[in-house]
């Protein structure tokens, strides 16, 4: 116990940052985030709309969305939530969860309108998947910015 307290009494604590300060990280994780978002939505579009030429929506959905998000997470771990902190192993993990609920989501949307419209293009269900894509997004930007790339000024001891 003397340990610890002794342990946690020698780390230095952060200075609070001032309100500007945290609005500028804000405006730059949003900034790197959408940017980040918008070209991992066009390639998830683009793998999808080409898987799907041979495989049903659902397999194409698994497919593209698996791979965009490991390359989105580890794009997001490196330049949105750069002063987080987090290791690769966390980041992964935790946009594993999110990867699960997102492939719920966009593929629940794709085959329901599949259903709705039984004739419609492969084109027309990439537009309802880039369309669902874009609000899971902004629950994926929360999560991992709340949860798995909590900043030293975030972090709960």
């Amino acid at each position: 116990m003397a340990r610890l307290k002794a342990s946690s009494a020698a780390k230095p604590c952060a200075p609070p940052r001032s309100p500007s300060a945290r609005r500028t990280v804000w405006s730059r994780e949003v900034g790197w985030f959408a940017a980040i978002g918008v070209v991992s939505t066009v390639g998830q579009a683009l793998l999808y709309w080409a898987l799907r030429l041979w495989w049903p929506p659902v397999a194409a959905n698994l497919v593209s969305l698996l791979v965009l998000t490991v390359l989105n997470t580890e794009a997001n771990r490196r330049l949105t939530f750069r002063q987080a902190g987090a290791g690769p192993v966390r980041a992964h993990l935790g946009a594993g969860g999110l990867f699960l609920l997102g492939y719920l989501v966009t593929s629940g949307a794709v085959l329901a309108f599949t259903h709705a419209r039984p004739g419609a293009s492969a084109a027309a269900e990439t537009v309802v998947l880039a369309a669902t894509s874009v609000a899971v997004t902004v629950v994926r930007f929360v999560v991992l910015r709340l949860a798995v790339f909590r900043g030293p000024g975030n972090r709960r001891g």
